[in-house]
């Protein structure tokens, strides 16, 4: 595997690939690898012939009080993670390389109103930094195909739409998300759970699929079914940030006609801030409070 810092070396690599007809597949991360990144190398090699990952944490993304400077770094583990999973070059730029002035003096990329639902916020500038790092990191690796997680089911969505917006000719794949034994969705974050914290973790999944059920089999007014799951989360020990019920296709509310639903949530337990979500199929029957 070819590790590479510079921008122009890195250039040189992907035009020396693409010179050859060789399709290349792009996995942008921050780093501290799990099983999950793993899954999306390994399915990225199914689809290109040469497959590049990066880390990169990202500031622009980090709001006040977030957790930047104590997010888990782990280079040389992640390092042997990438060599397990067949990567072919890993892309480490620095902070200077990627934002060569002030951040509040650099360039950014908005996708305006999705960009302020749900995460958006409580994380007001998450998502313009999550546009912007993602649109530069294209266009340095310039990739035929990218592939991210449907844990972040919001950020796939902007990026998708960021993609379509500018023309840009990458394809954007998703995964579903990969869990623990337990249902609890693999991420970085889950490193900073204590032992009780971890074991109380999962309810957010079987609080989905509850939710799943219940809007499958049962007539009920979808703002009061989220208050519930709401209440019994906050019960719990969680500090619920939102617990909603929404178009899949539009992320704009749902109701018992919609099409396509996706259940979304976002949970703070201790320190970490958790987030997960689940698709659900049409309902047949109708809403009786739209």
């Amino acid at each position: 595997m070819i590790k590479i810092q510079q921008l122009a070396e890195l250039r040189k690599q992907i035009s020396h690939w693409k010179q050859q007809n060789q399709r290349i597949a792009f996995v942008p991360t921050m780093g501290n690898l799990h099983q999950g990144h793993l899954t999306l190398i390994k399915e990225a090699r199914q689809h290109a012939d040469k497959v590049c990952c990066s880390i990169f944490v990202n500031p622009l993304q980090f709001g006040e009080g977030e957790d930047f400077e104590c997010y888990p770094r782990t280079p040389e583990q992640d390092f042997n993670h990438l060599l397990e999973a067949g990567a072919d070059l890993l892309f480490e730029p620095s902070v200077e390389l990627i934002y060569p002035r002030p951040l509040t003096e650099s360039t950014k990329v908005e996708v305006p109103i999705l960009s302020n639902l749900l995460c958006g916020i409580s994380r007001p500038h998450h998502f313009v930094g999550v546009t912007t790092i993602v649109c530069k990191l294209f266009n340095m690796v310039m990739p035929d195909i990218a592939v991210f997680g449907n844990k972040d089911y919001q950020q796939l969505f902007i990026i998708r739409r960021m993609v379509a917006d500018l023309n840009s000719p990458i394809e954007i794949m998703g995964l579903d998300t990969v869990r623990e034994a337990d249902g609890l969705a693999m991420s970085s974050r889950n490193y900073f759970l204590n032992a009780e914290q971890r074991k109380t973790a999962p309810l957010i999944y079987q609080q989905l699929q509850a939710t799943a059920k219940a809007l499958k089999t049962t007539p009920i007014e979808i703002s009061k079914l989220s208050q519930q799951k709401i209440a019994e989360l906050n019960q719990a020990g969680f500090k619920t940030d939102y617990f909603e019920i929404r178009d899949a296709e539009t992320l704009q509310p749902a109701n018992l006609q919609t099409q396509k639903m996706i259940i979304l949530v976002a949970a703070q337990l201790g320190q970490p801030r958790l987030i997960d979500n689940l698709l659900v199929q049409r309902i047949n029957h109708a809403d009786p409070h739209p």
